[in-house]
């Protein structure tokens, strides 16, 4: 989605439940006929196939998610398409992957829902709510199995990997996903480096010529009915728009036709142990199961505010910062560059942070988000845009990245903590609050002013770290008095 660490490390956690799953794999037996379904080099094939067909695939989605509350602002279409794929999102989630990824398999699980993401881009040629709706709501649909059939081919590959190897499972899984989300998060720097190449051509958006009036309307002023006079909000040339919206669905099919081409069909070791046994009907046992463990868990109650909070902070930077700060004041064939900045910063120090916390516990890391994002939510509250200090928009990018990249890395590992036997169902509900962030973000994003949903973020960042704070309070009380 509009940043694909809010989908994938829920997903990744649930797939870790499936290595327990795949795990009873007949080591002795496999060894001794040499029957392993794929040579090393075929796995580790597939393993490269898979990332730079996701590369691919969000070189395009991501980047088109960033453009749309400047490229489609009439009637809220932009935002309010986003809002529409998240809330599909959460229907999918609780439904649609087991079901669809024991009808297709994995490979074609994959294939079949990029069409989906292919299928939304393509809406974009003619942006109207009557394509940009449905499509939004097949994108959502699509989106959980396609991410939930990633995880599941790489941990099964993961596990015979280490049985031919003699490695821990854990191990070679954890390789695996590293190499992909490895090459995945570059695709925040080619997509937007091709939006920001294209549209930088576009004389039309430029700041000269705007008077003082216009951009006095940007930043915390800014409100969606203030930008009529604002050149920078210029929609840029059809032909422009055509061209990148022709990039990116060229990327998608070429993912697609990877995938589709070059990707091996796999049958996983548990199909493979009950194949006489039925095949998986449409349930609503995840559904169950989540507001099951939502109402059971005292944990899970403290955890709702800040994993809003997720969701709700990507959907800022995505939707209000590009659109009130970076397009309103520097125009949009500068959001490609600032975002460029936004997700390398969040890539190092997702990686970075996500090796770090062994040796110092959670409490310091969410301290450090609520002082990034907090002090900079204020300072966004006070600064007014001065497109002569460019800069300056790159450092915030960066600053709410790094703050992100805490929120994500540690909000998964602090679920996994609190919840090690109950990890399916726990983030189904990360998904589930984490897109209802998303969603209520989006969908007033077309009807408050700027300083009002900085306001928002505040508050839902400080009572979010309080109830963090007194779930580990809680969760530490319980490890030392069990009941």
């Amino acid at each position: 989605m509009a940043k694909t660490a809010d989908i994938t490390l829920p997903t990744v956690s649930s797939s870790q439940n499936d290595v327990k799953t795949v795990s009873s794999f007949d080591e002795n037996d496999t060894r001794e006929n040499n029957t392993f379904p794929m040579t090393k080099f075929q796995i580790l094939r597939n393993v490269c196939i898979v990332s730079f067909g996701f590369l691919l695939l969000f070189t395009s989605f991501g980047s088109l998610s960033n453009l749309q509350s400047s490229l489609n602002r009439e009637d809220g279409l932009g935002t309010g398409g986003l809002a529409i794929i998240y809330g599909a999102l959460v229907v999918s989630c609780m439904f649609l992957p087991s079901f669809v990824i024991s009808k297709l398999g994995c490979k074609w699980t994959v294939a079949f829902s990029m069409l989906c993401y292919i299928g939304y881009m393509a809406a974009n040629f003619y942006a109207v709510w009557g394509l940009i709706a449905p499509a939004a709501v097949i994108l959502g649909l699509g989106a959980a199995p396609l991410w939930s059939a990633k995880c599941t081919y790489l941990t099964q590959t993961g596990v015979w990997y280490s049985k031919m190897t003699g490695t821990t499972e854990d191990d070679i899984v954890n390789r695996f996903f590293g190499f992909f989300f490895m090459v995945f998060q570059t695709s925040q720097i080619w997509g937007n480096l091709i939006s920001s190449l294209v549209f930088g051509e576009d004389n039309g958006n430029s700041t000269v010529g705007n008077s003082s009036e216009a951009l006095a309307s940007c930043g915390v002023y800014y409100c969606p009915t203030s930008d009529a006079n604002n050149t920078n909000f210029d929609k840029p040339d059809l032909d422009k728009i055509y061209t990148v919206c022709g990039i990116y669905i060229a990327c998608g099919c070429l993912a697609f036709i990877i995938i589709a081409v070059f990707l091996d069909k796999i049958t996983l070791d548990k199909e493979a142990e009950s194949k006489n046994e039925p095949k998986q009907k449409l349930d609503f046992r995840m559904f169950i199961a989540t507001f099951k463990h939502l109402w059971k868990s005292d944990y899970q109650k403290l955890m709702i505010v800040i994993t809003i909070y997720s969701g709700v902070e990507q959907a800022f930077i995505t939707g209000d910062f590009t659109r009130s700060y970076v397009s309103c004041a520097l125009g949009i064939s500068n959001v490609g560059y600032v975002m460029i900045c936004y997700g390398v910063t969040d890539a190092i120090c997702s990686f970075t942070f996500g090796r770090m916390v062994q040796y110092v516990g959670h409490i310091p890391f969410f301290i450090l988000a609520f002082l990034l994002h907090g002090g900079l939510q204020i300072t966004l509250l006070l600064w007014e845009p001065d497109p002569t200090k460019e800069y300056l928009f790159y450092i915030f990018a960066a600053i709410w990245g790094m703050g992100d990249a805490v929120i994500q890395t540690q909000l998964n590992a602090f679920y996994g903590t609190l919840f090690p036997g109950e990890s399916e169902a726990a983030f189904a509900n990360y998904r589930l609050w984490e897109s209802v962030g998303f969603i209520i973000t989006f969908a007033y994003s077309d009807f408050i002013c700027t300083d009002a949903k900085l306001y928002v973020c505040i508050t839902v960042l400080t009572v979010g770290i309080i109830l963090y704070g007194a779930t580990e309070v809680l969760y530490r009380k319980n490890s030392v008095n069990p009941m």
